[in-house]
């Protein structure tokens, strides 16, 4: 009875376990090459720790049901011998011979040298920087959004300008310190076209929670399309928001392409419309959300550099954020 009762409790919970399997940000459900290999590897040590974890339940209960006589001195040497020795040497040697084989294809630049692009990614507190290159064609200068084309190995090239930050995409590959002063270089290979978040994963100060990014992967044709977008100004650069934009300042701190705004203290604007999120992943971008970050940034993300402008007429941050809204 009480094992029934057990059971019903905890039919709930199981629904809850298995919604953690998916979705925008989770390692389970693997979307690049990488990330396979690393649950596969995941699920074969969880194997194999579980069989070193039934063998000594089955121990425990064996010996704890033989109560009416002793083992005697060579039963209980081959037990030892087998049971403490043997089994978990065996099933470990099998767990690392399995690893090092993975290995070449875990590194994270194994295959580098296949790559067809190279993206530069630059943790800031709390922004990510984003430089896409390419061998036949201009730099593209993005920020906290990142596009990746599916069946293409991309090599990116990680860093940090003030403290210790993280780079994580669960769903493609595994995490790489973004240091001061170094360059680290990651290679991933995404095979299913989507819509993922990353976040960082290293505490770097107080807005370390509201520092993430998206990540969209997109079929080749598709990527190369929207980076020619992207490499040109947006259509509605020189309306006129944009003189509001650089009369009050803002191009001192934020680049825009197609008007006299070269900041590079701030994130790149030149195609904000376009991107998902506002914010390095802290508000939905919409005309309203951007307003409200002109008004009060450190409410919303507290330590960002960036000052309030809350003493602007509230015309001209509605005409501005508009504007902002519209490079796509």
């Amino acid at each position: 009875m009480r094992l029934r009762t057990l059971v019903r409790l905890s039919l709930p919970i199981f629904p809850t376990c298995l919604s953690s399997c998916s979705g925008l940000q989770s390692a389970l459900d693997p979307a690049g090459e990488e990330a396979h290999q690393v649950l596969q590897l995941s699920v074969v040590l969880f194997c194999g720790a579980a069989a070193i974890w039934l063998g000594v339940v089955a121990a425990l209960l064996y010996t704890a049901r033989r109560r009416r006589k002793s083992l005697s001195e060579q039963s209980a040497s081959r037990f030892i011998l087998f049971g403490g020795a043997v089994l978990p040497s065996v099933t470990l040697a099998a767990l690392l011979s399995y690893s090092l084989w993975l290995m070449p294809g875990l590194r994270p630049f194994g295959q580098a040298a296949s790559a067809v692009l190279h993206v530069e990614v630059t943790g800031k507190q709390y922004w990510w920087h984003v430089v896409y290159r390419r061998s036949n064609g201009p730099v593209v200068v993005s920020a906290n959004e990142i596009r990746l084309p599916v069946g293409q190995r991309v090599e990116l090239t990680l860093a940090s300008s003030d403290v210790i930050h993280s780079f994580w995409i669960p769903a493609l590959g595994g995490k790489m310190d973004m240091i001061p002063g170094r360059t680290n270089r990651l290679s991933l290979l995404a095979n299913k076209a989507g819509t993922f978040r990353g976040p960082c994963a290293e505490f770097c100060g107080t807005s370390h929670a509201l520092m993430a990014f998206a990540v969209v992967t997109m079929e080749a044709q598709a990527f190369q399309e929207w980076l020619g977008t992207q490499a040109r100004p947006s259509p509605r650069a020189a309306d006129d928001g944009a003189a509001l934009f650089l009369r009050h300042g803002c191009g001192a701190c934020h680049a825009v392409a197609g008007i006299d705004a070269r900041g590079t203290i701030g994130p790149d604007l030149s195609h904000l419309g376009s991107r998902l999120t506002l914010g390095a992943g802290s508000l939905p971008n919409t005309a309203d959300a951007i307003a409200r970050f002109i008004t009060e940034p450190e409410r919303i993300k507290p330590g960002v550099q960036m000052p309030s402008f809350a003493m602007l007429p509230q015309d001209d941050i509605r005409n501005i954020a508009a504007w902002l809204k519209d490079l796509e």
